[in-house]
Parts: C-alpha cells; structure tokens; sequence
C-alpha cells in the first residue's frame, strides 16, 4: 500500500527520523538508539516512511540502510512553497500599505 507523503510527515517521531537520516544513512537499530520508544515502534515509522518513498534502503551484508529520497521530498518543497509564496505577497502588501502611511503621516 502507498501512502500519501503529508501523511507520513504528519507524525513528529517520523519527522525526526527523517531529520537524522538526512545527516547520514542509518541503520534500524541506529535510529531507534535516538528515541526512547521500542524498536517495533520505529521499525512501524520506517515502514511508513518507506510505503510514502520518504526513504529508501539499501543492503550492505547484512545491514539495512535507509536513506531520505530527495526526489519525494521535493514534492512536499512545491507543496509548501505556494504557501511561502502568498505569504510573501501579503507581507510585501504590507509593507506597502505601511510605507503609504508613513509617507501620509509626514
């Protein structure tokens, strides 16, 4: 089953898990050492993360690494910046409406 990217990120322990995975590829047992939950619990986040292509992994031996997919990623970057967009639109608004007044008052 796929899951929705916003969905997976929803969740403030698998926003972290990103945030370390980010820095360097771990390995399960190295994510868990991050967080006082039980290692099924973040064995079921990184199993969210990978059905939403968050993460990838890739065996070394007998290893499992994740790594962030910044492909995925990117699609909540888009997502975002039309919000940072009509932010910005509304700020540059009011800094035009707030220099006019300034301009009214001298």
């Amino acid at each position: 089953m796929k899951r929705d990217v916003f969905q997976a990120i929803a969740d403030p322990t698998r926003r972290a898990i990103l945030v370390l995975i980010a820095v360097q590829a771990m390995t399960p047992n190295a994510i868990a050492e991050h967080f006082t939950t039980s290692r099924q619990a973040i064995s079921k986040h990184i199993h969210v993360l990978l059905e939403s292509e968050l993460l990838t992994q890739h065996q070394q031996g007998r290893e499992i690494y994740y790594h962030v997919n910044p492909d995925k990623m990117q699609q909540v970057e888009i997502w975002l910046k039309q919000f940072r967009d009509l932010v910005e639109k509304r700020f540059n608004q009011l800094d035009d409406v707030l220099a006019k007044l300034k301009t009214e008052q001298k």
